[in-house]
């Protein structure tokens, strides 16, 4: 916008541009940048200073000393600064921190930037607030990976949710932050606040420091602390206007919490204390027991354990409601309070937990395990939830040494008494380590044992663990069930946090039902609801499973634009699970565009940066690898890795996963192979998997072609293509094509369903909804491209030409 701004100035077009954003957002770096591209072009500059805001005119001497009439009205000083602007053409002026000018500069200023239209002057005023009748541009916070990527520019190579958090997308604040881990005493951003805050009146200083130590602060208890401290109230416009707080319905609330940490930070101790002791006096105890706890434990001089138990408390709650930040300020809070183990372990659970969803799954898992040893002697319910949770966080990590040692530890811990939460974690470690170690005859008990209590039990987290068991199972009816079951659960108690854990179980549990587009919705709508209420971790596992859910299809563009959305967090957080995800669903597209040697290149390097294999996904893509290494004579390896695969079809009895055992058997050549693939079409068609079923019948089809038998393969692969068409399939269904054509039959043009698939239903429904092709593009993780092509595909299969026909159809 800057950049048009100048082109048009320099055509005898020119005006005015404020560029809003708070301190630190890079507003001066955009005037030094306009300065670069303003060539042939005068240019003038001056800087609004706190301390001379009360001077008259100052600024207007900084920017044209030439003036000399000062002392004219409002008027005759506008068009006298507007006269000396056209008279400088070309002319570019850049004001920097205009709200800290004196009232008449600034509005003499703006007034001739509002009648620059005929003359090749621009004038770019930064501020915090807008200008009136003066187009703005408002710089945006980074987003998390740009901020992750800022801190690890400057040697934090880690994201840390605290600074992340903290920073709120600042670039200044995060490059302060990296380089001491908080903003420095002389700072750049902390002076430029410090003097923000000098400018204003006493009342207005103290209602933002209210704001800033009361995260709930409302209208009536500002009415009644005002009163009570004799601050006029109209002080709060002041303090609104200098972009220090803002309004929220009948909330006020401190304009970001970098803001916020600075402004608390810059208030001598006195005034934060007489702060939070006023607003504490005008509190009511029953009606606002958090915010008299949050105050009282300000003033606490000590270790209050009892006060730090009510403040985790209260940080659990809003962990779990999808608040994470507000959790964590509770939790820091807390952390001074804390004395004695029990109130520490609980503390690190939560820690644990938050880590787990946003922070380094690694360190979490150490976290959480240091919570169980300090809650082991005396919340014994505790203390195992802290293990199942560093178990998950290991698994999360790729460090599947470290879960076992979890789950050998945890069974120590069994009794007869033992209450059916506690047995079901129990259970849950014996069978999924288990058969994470390939001992499925010892996996399958413990596991039936947790999806029978998942169904008893209405806790959300508890219907997770059996979900994921029932997946192990390969029961995927039922593993989707107790998924849902969960979602549901959490929506009635208000735990939203576990909903996006809860959705991956039901997006995998569809992906092995074959049912592509609830998969593709609940993936959605689990990324969505991750980026939402601030789980980076949740967010990736989503992304991973429509990369999955793409490569499946052989949409390589698809699946490649969700990968590069996860690929930095993968890389950073050390998301070992979700990074051998990634290359599963690289060598599934392998495959589907018939190069199986980059597909089992890629299958021998799905490990974790360590080198540790991730067994559960090992597992899970056997059938995959297989056909990779058998497409490439490597029968032998394949072999090898089909046996333990095959014990654990067995040990679940589940009709999809023996259907792939027996495709896999069939693709290493065996003089039965004709037998087990005519069993893997009944088992696949039992299972109603049909995208694995056409793939079977593809390479079933290849051999009786193979071997002479044309007809045979023809109505396999007549079959097959359907499939692939009507799953948008368009490199399987290509591939079919070649397979007929070789088999003897014409294919000419390959009419195409009728019926849209999956993902253009959902982009779809999002045209008709008024969203961009970008915005759809942003909402499904797919390219500009890609929208672009099934939007034509959309067109010519539903016969319109328009997207307003298009919305019409959907209404």
């Amino acid at each position: 916008m800057l950049r048009r701004a100048l082109g048009e100035a320099r055509d005898g077009r020119g005006g005015g541009l404020v560029v809003l954003g708070e301190p630190g957002s890079g507003r001066t770096a955009l005037l030094a940048a306009a300065r670069a591209e303003a060539a042939g072009f005068g240019v003038r500059e001056a800087s609004g200073v706190a301390a001379e805001r009360h001077l008259a005119h100052c600024g207007l001497l900084q920017l044209l000393p030439e003036l000399t009439d000062l002392s004219a009205e409002p008027l005759a000083l506008g068009r006298a600064v507007h006269a000396a602007l056209t008279a400088a053409a070309p002319l570019l002026c850049l004001v920097d921190d205009a709200d800290l000018l004196d009232p008449e500069s600034r509005d003499a200023l703006a007034f001739a930037a509002r009648r620059l239209s005929g003359a090749s002057v621009l004038v770019v005023f930064t501020a915090g607030t807008p200008l009136d009748g003066v187009p703005a541009v408002w710089l945006e916070p980074l987003g998390a990976e740009d901020s992750a990527q800022v801190l690890a520019d400057h040697g934090v190579p880690e994201p840390v949710p605290d600074l992340l958090d903290l920073a709120s997308g600042n670039p200044l604040a995060l490059t302060e932050l990296a380089a001491e881990g908080r903003i420095p005493p002389h700072s750049r951003l902390r002076r430029a606040v410090r003097e923000r805050l000098a400018a204003l009146d006493r009342g207005a200083r103290e209602i933002a420091l209210m704001a800033a130590l009361d995260d709930w602060l409302d209208v009536d208890t500002l009415v009644r602390a005002t009163e009570r401290s004799g601050v006029d109230l109209r002080a709060l416009e002041e303090a609104r206007a200098a972009g220090f707080v803002r309004l929220d319905g009948d909330h006020v609330l401190t304009a970001g919490p970098l803001l916020q940490a600075l402004i608390r930070e810059e208030a001598p101790l006195a005034d934060r204390r007489a702060t939070h002791t006023l607003l504490l006096s005008v509190l009511d105890p029953d009606r606002h027991r958090l915010r008299c706890t949050w105050h009282r434990a300000a003033l606490a001089g000590g270790a209050d354990p009892r006060l730090a138990g009510e403040l985790l408390e209260s940080a659990s709650e809003f962990w779990l409601a999808g608040r994470p930040r507000r959790a964590r300020a509770l939790l820091r809070q807390a952390r001074p309070l804390a004395r004695g183990t029990s109130v520490r372990g609980v503390a690190d659970l939560l820690q644990g937990s938050l880590e787990m969803r946003e922070g380094m799954p690694a360190v979490a898992s150490q976290t959480l395990l240091v919570a169980a040893n300090q809650l082991a002697g005396s919340q014994r319910d505790h203390a195992l939830t802290a293990l199942m949770l560093a178990g998950e966080a290991s698994c999360l990590a790729g460090d599947y040494v470290r879960y076992y040692a979890i789950a050998d530890r945890a069974q120590q811990l069994r009794r007869p008494d033992d209450s059916p939460r506690t047995r079901l974690i129990l259970d849950h470690f014996a069978g999924m380590s288990g058969a994470f170690r390939g001992r499925h005859d010892r996996a399958a008990a413990p596991l039936r044992r947790v999806v029978g209590l998942g169904g008893v039990l209405d806790e959300p987290v508890a219907k997770i663990w059996a979900s994921q068991a029932a997946y192990t199972l390969g029961d995927a009816a039922r593993a989707h069930e107790l998924a849902v079951g969960a979602v549901t659960s959490a929506g009635s108690r208000g735990t939203t946090a576990v909903v996006p854990w809860a959705l991956v179980y039901v997006a995998v549990s569809e992906l092995l039902l074959d049912r592509q587009s609830a998969a593709l919705s609940s993936a959605l709508e689990g990324l969505r609801m991750a980026r939402a209420i601030g789980q980076p971790n949740s967010a990736v596992d989503h992304l991973t499973i429509l990369a999955l859910e793409a490569s499946l299809r052989g949409d390589r563009e698809t699946a490649q634009a969700r990968l590069d959305a996860a690929g930095h967090e993968v890389a950073t957080r050390g998301l070992g699970r979700p990074g051998a995800l990634s290359t599963w669903a690289s060598a599934c597209v392998d495959l589907a565009e018939d190069r199986p040697e980059d597909a089992l290149d890629r299958f021998r390097l799905m490990a974790a940066g360590t080198g540790r294999v991730h067994p559960g996904i090992r597992a899970m893509a056997t059938p995959h690898f297989v056909e990779a290494a058998a497409r490439c004579g490597q029968t032998v390896k394949a072999a090898k890795a089909l046996a333990p695969y095959e014990d654990w079809a067995r040990s679940t009895g589940s009709d999809v996963r023996m259907a792939l055992s027996h495709r896999c058997r069939a693709l290493l050549g065996e003089p039965d192979a004709d037998e087990h693939f005519e069993t893997a079409i009944e088992l696949h068609r039992a299972s109603q998997t049909a995208l694995e079923l056409a793939k079977t019948e593809l390479f079933y089809a290849h051999r009786l072609r193979r071997n002479r038998k044309a007809r045979a393969a023809r109505e396999l692969l007549r079959d097959a293509l359907k499939i692939f068409q009507r799953y948008d399939a368009p490199r399987w269904a290509e591939r079919t094509t070649a397979e007929l054509r070789a088999a003897g039959e014409s294919v000419p043009g390959c009419a195409r369903p009728a019926d849209l698939t999956p993902q253009q239903l959902q982009i779809a429904r999002l045209v008709a909804e008024g969203a961009t092709n970008r915005e759809i593009a942003a909402q499904l993780v797919i390219s500009h491209r890609t929208v672009d092509h099934h939007l034509r595909n959309i067109f010519a299969r539903l016969g319109i030409r328009s997207r307003v026909e298009l919305a019409a159809r959907f209404r």
